[in-house]
């Protein structure tokens, strides 16, 4: 279990950004439609490592009724790219106070589908590179394939994932192994990887180089020390 909550059957996650947009003091400044998507890619990536696919989406927009409708389209542009259906979307936009900097949440309501495997019974490695900031828009390339990542877990190429956030790779292992664990790897494992442009990924030993050659250089080996 990752940030997600279970409720009946339902798995519900959520993401959100702030100061991320075009509002003349946001810190970061990109469309209101990039912001959305990438806020959006973290809550589903959280719904595939609870095993689980969204069936609804809730936008929570803080930055007031013009920037709801790209808002959705970057939401829409997410579902689009990763080869899903777009369940419905609704939310809720604050109009009483106008805000200076960018703020959305985006909450998704899914159903479990997937009994994943025991963490200790897999192999584990890093697919993408972490990435904050400006860094996310300038180094797509570097990205974990959503549309790849889908198709793995179809497959059962891939048994479980488990998305890295702003913790960093080693801190998302810790929480991942419900344990402190020491682990070597190629890229920079205490860095952020702002909106889940890295993942950690499980496999089946036997399953490994097949791995490896579907997601290509930016698979990165994870060693225990």
């Amino acid at each position: 279990m990752r940030h997600e909550l279970l409720i009946d059957g339902l798995v519900i996650t959520s993401d959100n950004s702030a100061a991320i947009g075009r509002k003349e003091q946001d810190v970061v400044q990109v469309s209101d439609t990039v912001t959305a998507k990438f806020a959006a890619r973290v809550a589903l990536l959280e719904q595939w490592a609870a095993g689980s696919e969204p069936q609804a989406v809730l936008i929570h927009n803080f930055s007031g009724a013009s920037s709801w409708e790209a808002y959705v389209e970057g939401v829409t542009e997410l579902f689009v790219e990763a080869q899903l259906v777009l369940p419905a979307i609704s939310g809720s936009t604050e109009t009483n106070m106008p805000t200076v900097q960018s703020g959305i949440a985006v909450t998704m309501i899914g159903k479990e589908l997937r009994k994943y495997m025991s963490v200790d019974s897999l192999d584990w490695f890093v697919y993408g590179v972490p990435l904050v900031g400006q860094e996310v828009l300038t180094h797509v390339h570097q990205t974990a394939n959503l549309a790849l990542l889908k198709k793995a877990l179809d497959t059962s190429l891939v048994e479980r994932i488990w998305p890295v956030g702003s913790k960093g790779i080693s801190k998302e292992f810790e929480l991942l192994m419900k344990r402190p664990v020491k682990i070597l790897t190629s890229v920079d494992s205490k860095k952020s990887s702002g909106p889940a442009s890295c993942v950690l990924v499980g496999v089946q030993h036997d399953n490994l180089e097949q791995a490896r050659r579907y997601f290509g250089e930016h698979m990165y080996s994870i060693q225990f020390v």
